[in-house]
């Protein structure tokens, strides 16, 4: 297949850098990611910024159906010319922003669980993973391509720096594992930095999970808005109506320790602390 940059040539168009676009252009890589993949052809996928059809069009082959969801209009039109007769039969193309779109419609519409595919540009990596986690219910898994120092974070364990809410959070509702680190010269342009394949399981979440996961959400954010400070002190400064007493006799229960801090916590611990620490969603502060 043509490479991006000789596609994007021949038709006059260049990467925008306020859509964060670049294109993976080293075709052994894709063979091995399309192989990883593991699809069949029952599954619907869809591929969120398949840019010049690279991943997507060798894809096809191996589904039922594809929806690609594009928010360049010029690429859409780029990728519908690239398009065979019988290709465009298993494919629908959205113009459209991948933040917006309604994961469980589509379900729906195909009456299954739905796989997600996609190189996702920094800038919109945690609203994507939330809106995932929103609509967790209608999807099997996500294969998705990130930057590599964001793509650490999220498979990162306790005790690291790199460990944040959304390492916890992410962790919680899928199993996630790294399938391919990609140099950045696989690309074009080639980014500052290389990037991460990583594998979202929906299907295999967190083997303990809390009575109310919305307090569960809140404890783990607010604990991490003060992450210098020892757990004990997050939490008292980020809740309203809590004294350091109760925090400190909830931490007890749980046994942990009070000066540890947020990044060391286990999943299961923070599971705990929303069970007994006693408190409404509206008492912590999580910005």
């Amino acid at each position: 297949m043509e490479k991006s940059k000789y596609s994007l040539a021949k038709s006059g168009l260049r990467p925008k850098k306020s859509l964060g676009q670049h294109f993976l252009e080293d075709h052994g890589i894709i063979d091995k990611i399309i192989t990883l993949l593991q699809l069949n052809k029952n599954d619907v996928v869809v591929e969120i910024g398949p840019g010049t059809g690279a991943l997507t069009i060798p894809v096809l082959p191996y589904v039922y159906h594809l929806i690609a969801i594009e928010k360049d209009q010029l690429l859409i039109n780029l990728l519908r010319k690239k398009l065979s007769a019988e290709e465009g039969k298993k494919i629908t193309l959205i113009s459209g922003d991948a933040l917006k779109i309604d994961f469980k419609e589509i379900s729906n519409d195909f009456k299954q669980k739905i796989r997600i595919i996609g190189n996702i540009p920094y800038n919109i990596s945690s609203p994507l993973l939330e809106r995932l986690i929103l609509y967790r219910a209608y999807i099997k898994s996500a294969i998705l391509m990130f930057q590599h120092e964001f793509a650490l974070r999220l498979i990162a364990p306790p005790g690291q720096r790199k460990c944040s809410a959304l390492t916890i959070i992410s962790q919680y509702y899928a199993e996630i594992s790294p399938i391919i680190k990609i140099k950045r010269d696989a690309f074009y342009p080639i980014p500052k930095v290389d990037s991460m394949v990583l594998k979202m399981d929906f299907e295999r979440p967190y083997k303990f999970q809390a009575k109310d996961e919305m307090i569960f959400r809140k404890i783990v954010k607010s604990a991490f808005l003060f992450r210098r400070k020892t757990i004990l002190n997050s939490l008292e400064k980020a809740t309203v109506s809590l004294s350091r007493e109760e925090i400190a006799k909830a931490l007890e229960e749980c046994n942990i320790e009070p000066k540890k801090r947020a990044e060391t916590l286990s999943i299961y611990d923070f599971i705990r602390l929303s069970l007994v620490l006693p408190v409404n969603m509206e008492n912590l502060d999580t910005r």
